[in-house]
């Protein structure tokens, strides 16, 4: 296995005490540093080439000079950036009590910046991942900054980068790339959106550890081997360490477009898996300290549904969560994270839920983060739901209950009348109770894991069998409706309604308060033909297919001036609740419910139609906030006759949107369409309009 070096004053090996993990570039060598509090031996393995199998040094820690503590530490002189490397652990094999160390395996460093390469095949049976790079993090950012919207100010888009500008028709010089999502800055930019969430984008498998690529991939990237290194799957120079430079580029773009750039953050599993898994890292590590162990260590807890949990308040591994988010905010100038399954981080080290968890209270109070935006998916897959009740700090959520009751609403479930106009109004019910405001609920209606958009109207049942698993997989109620047949139609008459339905949900997000979020595609009807778990389709079912932008340019120009009437209106993004109160003689209440009578709602009787207004704030006793917006639902099979309330004058008010129209006339980016008919609107069957007030003293 190469040449053993030992530590001595005369060996170009030099002891250096550390609290910088990982690799670090420093005069003329690299020091190395790696947590391990079980471990009897300790060693760095040196690369010259992506491809070799065996290293070409092989250079034991010395346990005297070399250790601090837990902490393994050397200098290796005369290497630099571009150095890979592996690191090996030897130490007890006890699975009954959770050790599981082996000498034999190449160990992913868990601080390491960047990673080359793929599992390679191995003739004695030891998986061999891909190596560890030495990164030097110098870029020149051109005076680059967080871009610092307020949360409130925020239109998030979900999107895979690779999914992206992979399909032939984005028409892009790199597709499913850092570069390609670059080039398609102007079409973020028309559509007008001031954040992307980007799926996994930290490292993750790009083949099976036994060497062998398969056509069932790790699309979405939920499997983390390295928190701290960009996946290089995503670059387009297959150069150790390019991918680091590539995402600062696009990170660096995007800022200057204005938009944001959230990560989706896996702390909650790593792609060891279970007890049959592969030792890759951690597990050769300290597999104690990493995971939540069970039956005494033998087993691994799995409230992650992927085979193991990450122990997120362990000190240890919170100081690596710590040190991984502050490295992104700081080197990457990344502007804010979502936590994939958030409620595992609110598990102590014994796996139960506590309230003001360690972790979570942590992240939200430290210094470093408090430009960045904290969104959590605060449920996990051993049945915690803590969607309201995450934390009292200042974390966002993603509502998984507007996506619901709004679901239910459109498809015309009964009661929810009372569900919708809470979920409209800001999911005070959730948030307010803990001293939250409205836009710490993240609204969606689709997400990446579930139907598109386009398929919640064109699908009762999910179509997963692409999967391989038999249709098993993937979540069986989706809440969708399919208007009589399933899947694609040539029928006008269901076609309309399922594009009537889209314009009912994307209109009904974008008039909410709190955080709108649009999963990539929703805007022109991107199917996934009715698979809702497409983790593993990295193909034509999961890419942006650009052509559907002109297919469906109508949608497409509808979302665009919803999203841009939603930033011009500062009525749709309050900061605080709404109270049903005016803020001065002869100004409308903040918020108004009517029936279709013009008469106050019936919460318990009432069901498809609602009538909203609401009202612009003052900032002064002069100057509005905004603009009075009138908002009627008819979520019914049939039309529906509006009688206005009382003191509403009809001359006033000018149509905006309207779901059942034929494009150009369903949205009026001037505000200039038809005023209400007196005292009577009729509103087609399952449809929404709103109305814009005009300011008479304007």
């Amino acid at each position: 296995m190469g040449r053993e070096l030992v530590h001595s004053l005369s060996s170009p090996i030099h002891s250096m005490h550390t609290f910088s993990y990982g690799a670090v570039p420093q005069d003329n060598g690299v020091h190395f540093s790696v947590y391990s509090r079980s471990a009897k031996a300790m060693w760095l393995l040196l690369y010259d080439h992506v491809e070799d199998l065996e290293p070409s040094e092989v250079i034991k820690f010395n346990q005297e000079y070399g250790r601090l503590g837990d902490i393994w530490t050397a200098f290796i002189s005369g290497i630099g950036p571009g150095q890979l490397y592996h690191f090996q652990a030897d130490g007890p094999f006890q699975p009954e009590i959770g050790q599981r160390f082996d000498k034999r395996a190449r160990l992913i460093d868990p601080y390491a910046k960047a990673l080359a390469g793929n599992f390679q095949p191995s003739p004695d049976g030891i998986v061999r991942p891909p190596k560890c790079v030495v990164v030097d993090d110098q870029f020149d950012w051109h005076g680059d900054r967080h871009v610092r919207h307020h949360l409130a100010d925020t239109v998030i888009y979900e999107m895979h980068v690779r999914g992206f500008t992979n399909s032939p028709t984005s028409g892009v010089e790199n597709p499913g790339s850092y570069l390609g999502v670059i080039e398609k800055i102007p079409y973020l930019i028309d559509l007008g959106v001031t954040a992307v969430e980007l799926m996994p984008v930290h490292e993750f498998p790009m083949n099976e550890p036994d060497g062998s690529f398969t056509d069932h991939q790790n699309y979405w990237g939920y499997e983390t081997l390295a928190f701290f290194a960009p996946h290089r799957g995503f670059a387009t120079n297959p150069e150790p360490g390019a991918q680091v430079r590539e995402f600062k580029e696009m990170v660096r773009a995007l800022h200057e477009a204005g938009i944001e750039v959230i990560m989706d953050v896996v702390f909650n599993h790593t792609a060891e898996g279970n007890e049959n898994g592969p030792t890759l890292s951690f597990r050769g590590l300290e597999n104690q300290v990493y995971y939540h162990l069970d039956q005494g260590g033998k087993y691994y807890k799995n409230y992650s549904g992927c085979g193991n949990a990450i122990n997120g308040n362990h000190p240890v591994v919170r100081e690596m969560i710590f040190h991984c988010l502050r490295y992104w905010t700081c080197n990457y100038h990344i502007d804010g994270f979502r936590f994939d399954l958030a409620s595992i981080l609110s598990r102590d080290r014994s796996g139960n839920l506590v309230p003001s968890p360690p972790l979570v209270e942590a992240i939200a109070e430290d210094p470093l983060l408090a430009d960045t935006k904290l969104i959590a998916e605060a449920w996990d897959a051993a049945g915690a739901y803590q969607v309201g009740s995450f934390s009292h700090m200042r974390w966002a959520e993603w509502n998984g209950r507007y996506r619901d009751d709004i679901r239910r609403f459109w498809r015309g479930d009964v009661p929810t009348l009372g569900d919708y106009a809470t979920r409209l109004s800001g999911s005070s019910d959730l948030y307010q109770q803990t001293g939250r405001e409205p836009f710490h609920g993240v609204n969606f209606i689709t997400a990446h894991d579930g139907f598109t958009l386009n398929d919640l109207v064109s699908y009762e049942h999910k179509h997963n069998y692409a999967n391989r698993e038999d249709n098993q997989d993937g979540e069986n109620n989706n809440i969708s409706m399919n208007f009589g047949v399933e899947g694609p139609t040539d029928d006008p008459a269901i076609n309309g309604m399922r594009e009537r339905q889209i314009k009912n949900m994307l209109a009904t997000l974008f008039l909410s308060q709190g955080v709108p979020m649009l999963l990539s595609g929703d805007e022109c009807r991107r199917t996934q033909r009715g698979n809702n778990n497409t983790y593993c389709q990295d193909n034509l079912i999961s890419w942006f297919d650009w052509s559907l932008i002109e297919k469906y340019n109508g949608l497409y120009r509808f979302c665009k001036e919803l999203i841009h009437f939603r930033l011009c209106e500062p009525t749709l993004r309050q900061r605080k609740f709404l109270t049903g109160h005016s803020d001065g003689v002869e100004k409308l209440p903040d918020i108004s419910w009517f029936n279709v009578m013009g008469q106050s709602v019936d919460w318990k009787q009432d069901t498809h139609c609602l009538l909203s207004i609401l009202g612009a704030r003052h900032s002064s006793r002069r100057v509005r906030d905004g603009s009075d917006i009138m908002i009627l639902v008819n979520s019914s099979p049939d039309a529906q006759a509006f009688e206005l309330p009382v003191g509403i004058k009809p001359k006033e008010w000018n149509l905006t949107i309207d779901t059942s129209a034929q494009s150009p006339l369903d949205i009026f980016p001037k505000r200039d369409g038809a005023t209400l008919h007196p005292r009577v609107s009729v509103l087609p069957a399952r449809s929404l309009r709103c109305y814009v007030r005009r300011d008479t003293r304007r």
